[in-house]
């Protein structure tokens, strides 16, 4: 299992409508809008590097409204 924290840069104006779009999606375990740099963060859970290059590539890709990402995979390190 791969936990990952995907940060999210949103065209202004549309940071509802993304929370919405990824919101239902199943690899999205928590999702938070926030201020910052970022404009929303979400949690995501997936089984291998393959589904998340697919979250990636057909999730993240196809919503028009999101300007940039930035992907944090977590360590299992838990010194």
């Amino acid at each position: 299992m791969i936990e990952a924290f995907v940060l999210i840069i949103v065209k202004p104006g549309n940071e509802d409508k993304v929370y919405e779009k990824l919101k239902g999606t199943p690899q999205v375990k928590e999702i938070y809008k926030v201020y910052g740099e970022y404009d929303i963060i979400a949690r995501i859970e997936v089984e291998n590097i393959k589904e998340l290059d697919h979250f990636h590539d057909e999730i993240l890709r196809r919503i028009n409204e999101i300007e940039m990402t930035e992907t944090l995979i977590a360590s299992s390190y838990r010194g």
